[in-house]
């Protein structure tokens, strides 16, 4: 109960933050905005009234909006119109949302980071605790044979004659190997909370760059969970965002790419009900991963919101560009239809992405 109330937590927060950016931006460029709402209709109650912008608390309580004066597809003109505003000045205002997505999560992620959270390091400070990971696995390579997989970590490592790894760090650990083909080596490791034990032996032209060096077939990374000061936590958030929205639109396209090809991809999407397991896992691995997570998502929600789909800001910023190559306004009966085309489309996806996320948790 408390994990799915944390999720929508989690969901109203980034969403009211994004509608958040396009009632800054309304304000600053002077657009009407009429109604700010947490959570969607029925209304609840209403908070109250500051200038012409009613504020509202609603029923239903995954997100929010902003309900502006002369919105795309409505037939109010005049002061404070959207639709008689700049084109220019309609872009900023439906980019603000997911930019204000995009900021959310590089302050969600600097959060994070000042708590502690696992990161990778290349040299780690010292004092600063660090332990040796499995980043990835080759396939058919002698260490994917031995059991081991990604997240495993590495407590020691050692040959026939019991001379044992003196240092855990990446570097002594691949020089170590590289010195003993065909010889097996003993490797200790953590799987979760189990420690594992294999025996693996490294082979040649194992990885194509290395084909003349001994290699097990791994990539191992140092990670540390060492909290960072403000501004540490500041500058790595950086690179911890730009490494999310790689990571998250690489996702996106493969889906698009199984799809294109006839292979199944919708049944990989989690949708609420997933998350209410994933958040738990997070949550027990403290408050800093609960926060990063959070980032994670407001990244899921920049990139989706940006994707050519009516109803979301990046269709209607892809209508704006037809009407300036067009030099005319849509019809507005067309901007209807095809608004109620993204809704429709939202509905089916999220029903589908729920039956699976249901799915998922029985079986």
């Amino acid at each position: 109960m408390i994990t799915a109330l944390l999720v929508v937590a989690i969901l109203v927060f980034l969403i009211v933050v994004h509608e958040l950016g396009h009632f800054v931006a309304a304000k600053l460029f002077r657009v009407r905005v009429e109604e700010f709402g947490i959570g969607y209709p029925p209304r609840a109650f209403t908070l109250g009234r500051i200038g012409t912008t009613e504020y509202t608390l609603n029923w239903i309580p995954f997100g929010g909006f902003v309900r502006l004066f002369g919105d795309i597809g409505e037939s109010q003109r005049g002061k404070g119109s959207l639709v008689d505003a700049n084109r220019a000045v309609q872009a900023v205002i439906l980019i603000a949302g997911v930019a204000m997505n995009a900021i959310a999560a590089w302050a969600l992620f600097t959060v994070a980071l000042h708590v502690g959270i696992p990161r990778v390091v290349e040299t780690p400070m010292p004092g600063e605790p660090a332990r040796l990971v499995i980043a990835s696995v080759i396939p058919g390579s002698p260490a994917d044979f031995s059991g081991v997989v990604a997240g495993d970590e590495i407590l020691w490592l050692g040959d026939e004659k019991e001379v044992a790894l003196a240092e855990l760090t990446p570097e002594a650990f691949s020089g170590f190997v590289s010195t003993r083909g065909g010889k097996p080596l003993t490797l200790v490791y953590k799987h979760g909370d189990e420690v594992k034990e294999a025996e693996i032996i490294p082979a040649h032209a194992v990885v194509p760059e290395a084909v003349g060096r001994p290699t097990l077939g791994i990539g191992i990374v140092l990670i540390s969970a060492q909290p960072l000061s403000w501004g540490g936590a500041a500058r790595e958030a950086f690179t911890t965002t730009k490494n999310a929205f790689i990571t998250v639109g690489s996702g996106l396209w493969g889906i698009v790419q199984r799809i294109s090809s006839g292979s199944p991809a919708i049944s990989d999407i989690v949708g609420p009900i997933g998350l209410v397991g994933i958040v738990g896992d997070a949550a027990e691995n403290g408050f800093g991963n609960v926060v990063a997570l959070a980032a994670f998502i407001s990244v899921n929600l920049t990139i989706i919101n940006l994707l050519p789909i009516p109803a979301l800001d990046g269709g209607r910023l892809f209508l704006l560009l037809g009407e300036t190559i067009a030099r005319r306004s849509a019809p507005k009966l067309v901007l209807q239809l095809m608004n109620a085309l993204g809704v429709a489309l939202i509905v089916v996806l999220m029903i589908t992405v729920t039956f699976n996320d249901v799915v998922r948790l029985l079986t």
